[in-house]
C-alpha cells in the first residue's frame, strides 16, 4: 500500500484525487488544498473541488494560506507517507517538504514549455497543435524538475479550453497512477532550461479585445471561454463566434454582413462571424437581436 499526501485545488486535481481514492493499492492520508474563496456577486464562500471530494471520502484536509509557514511544515512532517502528489495546487513547496519524501507534479503542458499557472490556456492562445501532461520530480523551481514521463494529445482547430481540459485531465489521471506504481528517479530526464517559457495567472483584464487580428481574437475566445470571457471596451461580451478568415484587410470593427443568425465583423486582419453576445447587466442574446435593439446594421461598427 502506497501512502500519498495529495495537493491540488481545481476540478483537474479533483479528478486525479478521485482515481487515487478508488485505487486499491493507494491510501490518501491527507489532502492539502487552497482556502475556501468567495464566489459570484454575493461572495458566497465556496470550497475547492478537491476539498469537496476529500470531505466525501473522509480524508484529512489542510487548507493553509501559506504552505511555507513553520507550523504548517511541522504538521506535514508528522504525516507518514511514501510520496506527495501535486496537481494544480497553487503554492510552491518549500525545500523542507521536498526533502521529506519524493514529490511529483502533474503539469498540464509539454515541459519545459508553459511553466506556471495557465498552461492549458497558453496552448490555445498560441494556436498549438499539441498539448500534454508532464509528470516530474519537484525541485525548488517553478515547474523545473526532471521529467519522469510525458503524454501528449492533439489539439483540434476549433477546440475550446473546456474540451482540452477534459482530455488533459483524462491523461493526467492515468499518468499519475502509472508514476506511483512504477516510479524510478534514475530514469528522469532534466529539462532544457534554454527552451523554457512561462505563463502567468489569467486575469479578468486579459479578456479585453479590439478588432485587430482575427486569428488572435479567436484563439483568445477558445482559451478564455467561459472565464474571463472576451469583451469590448463597451463591456459587450462576445459569447459565441467563429473564425471566418485570416487575411482580409478592412475598416476595423465594421459590420460587413448580416444574416438571420450572425454578423460578420471586419478586423484589421481577417474577419470573425459572431452569433451571440451579452451586453452589460443584460441577458445573453443573439447578435441580430442585439443589433436590432441598437438600430445598427451593416456599415456600422460593433460597439
Amino acid at each position: 500500500m502506497t501512502r500519498i499526501i495529495f495537493m491540488g485545488t481545481p476540478d483537474y486535481a479533483a479528478s486525479i484525487l478521485h482515481s487515487l481514492i478508488e485505487a486499491e493499492d493507494i491510501e490518501v492520508v491527507a489532502v492539502y488544498t487552497q482556502p475556501d474563496k468567495p464566489v459570484g456577486r454575493k461572495g458566497v464562500l465556496t470550497p475547492p473541488a478537491v476539498k469537496v471530494l476529500a470531505q466525501e471520502a473522509g480524508i484529512r484536509i489542510i487548507q493553509p494560506n501559506r504552505l511555507r509557514d513553520a507550523e504548517i511544515i511541522e504538521e506535514l512532517l508528522k504525516i507518514q507517507c511514501d510520496m506527495i502528489i501535486v496537481a494544480a495546487y497553487g503554492q510552491i513547496l518549500p525545500k523542507t517538504i521536498l526533502e521529506y519524501v519524493p514529490c511529483v507534479n502533474l503539469h498540464a503542458s509539454i515541459l519545459p514549455h508553459y511553466r506556471g499557472a495557465s498552461p492549458i490556456q497558453q496552448s490555445l492562445l498560441h494556436n498549438d497543435l499539441q498539448s500534454g501532461v508532464t509528470a516530474m520530480w519537484m525541485d525548488e523551481g517553478l515547474d523545473t524538475g526532471a521529467m519522469i514521463k510525458m503524454v501528449t494529445v492533439e489539439i483540434e482547430p476549433d477546440e475550446m479550453v473546456s474540451m482540452l481540459y477534459e482530455k488533459l485531465t483524462e491523461v493526467a489521471v492515468s499518468l499519475t497512477l502509472d508514476v506511483i506504481r512504477t516510479w524510478d528517479r534514475r530514469s528522469a530526464v532534466p529539462q532544457n532550461g534554454a527552451e523554457a517559457s512561462h505563463c502567468k495567472k489569467i486575469l479578468k483584464s486579459d479578456g479585453l479585445i479590439t478588432f485587430d487580428d482575427a486569428r488572435e481574437i479567436y484563439n483568445r475566445y477558445r482559451a478564455f471561454t467561459p472565464w474571463p470571457g472576451i469583451y469590448l471596451e463597451s463591456g459587450l461580451k462576445i459569447k459565441e463566434m467563429r473564425l471566418e478568415e485570416e487575411t482580409s484587410i478592412g475598416e476595423i470593427g465594421m459590420i460587413t454582413q448580416l444574416d438571420k443568425e450572425s454578423a460578420l465583423i471586419q478586423c484589421k486582419k481577417g474577419s470573425l462571424r459572431i452569433t451571440r453576445v451579452q451586453a452589460p447587466s443584460k441577458q445573453e442574446t443573439s447578435i441580430v437581436d442585439y443589433l436590432n435593439g441598437k438600430r445598427i446594421g451593416c456599415g456600422h461598427p460593433l460597439v
